[in-house]
């Protein structure tokens, strides 16, 4: 017991304090603790991921015809997350911003692509709101992180 309040708090620590931001970092006694990278903690990068999942089986839905579609939605909604990804990487402000625009780009893009979905009929209408309203807060968020 005592040894799970300990890494709790360790844990907590470590997202807290500036220092070592990976079990790795902190020793072989917290390997199974966690182990997350600075993207995965912002709460965009979750939403795109959540969007990315349904923006992907909506894809798959799509009847015969509309490969071409389906192919650029699932294009667009894997650059989201991986953009968002790579500007927490990058080490100039600059170079995150343009990362970050990007991946606002391939959100708006997305959003028009469930235009087009909804318009064509061939998708259900729940799915595509729950992706429009994903994309709505994920577009708000980036476009705060290009600022």
């Amino acid at each position: 017991m005592l040894v799970a309040v300990v890494r709790a708090l360790v844990l907590l620590l470590v997202l807290v304090l500036p220092g070592p931001r990976s079990a790795r970092q902190l020793g072989p006694q917290f390997a199974d603790t966690f182990s997350v990278l600075d993207h995965e903690r912002l709460d965009v990068y979750r939403l795109a991921l959540e969007f990315c999942a349904l923006a992907l089986r909506i894809a798959g839905q799509l009847p015969r015809g509309h490969a071409q579609l389906a192919d650029q939605l699932r294009r667009a909604a894997t650059s989201i997350p991986l953009n968002i990804a790579e500007g927490v990487g990058k080490v100039g402000a600059g170079d995150r911003a343009h990362c970050h625009r990007i991946a606002r780009g391939e959100a708006m893009e997305s959003g028009a692509a469930l235009d087009i979905i909804r318009l064509l009929g061939v998708a259900p209408a729940e799915e595509l709101d729950a992706g429009k309203s994903l994309l709505v807060r994920i577009v708000s968020m980036l476009t705060r992180m290009t600022r």
